[in-house]
């Protein structure tokens, strides 16, 4: 849930929240999560990413910031950054991929904003999975696709979906 009081980004910035919360022109909006099946995809795809960091020359993080514009801050699921950036604390360049993984609570206008948002800092390979119907999307400039793979165009990174699904323990 978004608040209604404004606060400035200082302050975004030096307030700890718990679960990180992102940041839209002044207001605070909280991150759908904390539910297993959210939990579980999260991690089985930290792991399979993890399990290939020098191979893909990539690192994956976990709810890393990004900062999108002057008044904007968004935490994605996984991000996938290219061992050949700098380090960024809160990331200003746009990561090789993001991953966001549905929640029940997740609103489609709500989740097309955050795709808008990467896009236009010029994050090219965005997924969206749901963990309770076993899909993903690939998000593109020109709408939703469906995917069962996730790849990275001229990488080696690559994924099938019904892999990473098949790790997971359902309710």
């Amino acid at each position: 849930m978004a608040s209604t009081t404004l606060i400035s980004v200082n302050d975004y910035l030096k307030t700890s929240y718990r679960p990180d919360c992102d940041f839209v022109d002044g207001r605070i909006e909280e991150r759908n999560e904390g539910e297993h099946d959210h939990a579980a995809l999260q991690a089985a795809l930290i792991l399979w990413f993890g399990q290939h960091q020098q191979e893909w020359n990539i690192e994956v993080l976990p709810e890393q910031r990004i900062q999108i514009s002057a008044t904007r801050f968004r935490i994605p699921d996984i991000c996938l950054v290219s061992l050949e950036h700098a380090v960024e604390q809160i990331l200003t360049k746009p990561p090789v991929a993001c991953i966001e993984i549905l929640s029940p609570e997740d609103t489609l206008r709500r989740m097309q904003e955050r795709i808008s948002d990467y896009q236009q800092l010029g994050i090219k390979n965005i997924r969206i999975l749901d963990p309770a119907t076993q899909r993903g999307n690939d998000c593109r400039p020109n709408g939703w696709l469906d995917a069962w793979e996730f790849g990275v165009p001229n990488t080696s990174i690559r994924l099938v979906l019904a892999d990473i699904f098949s790790r997971m323990r359902r309710s």
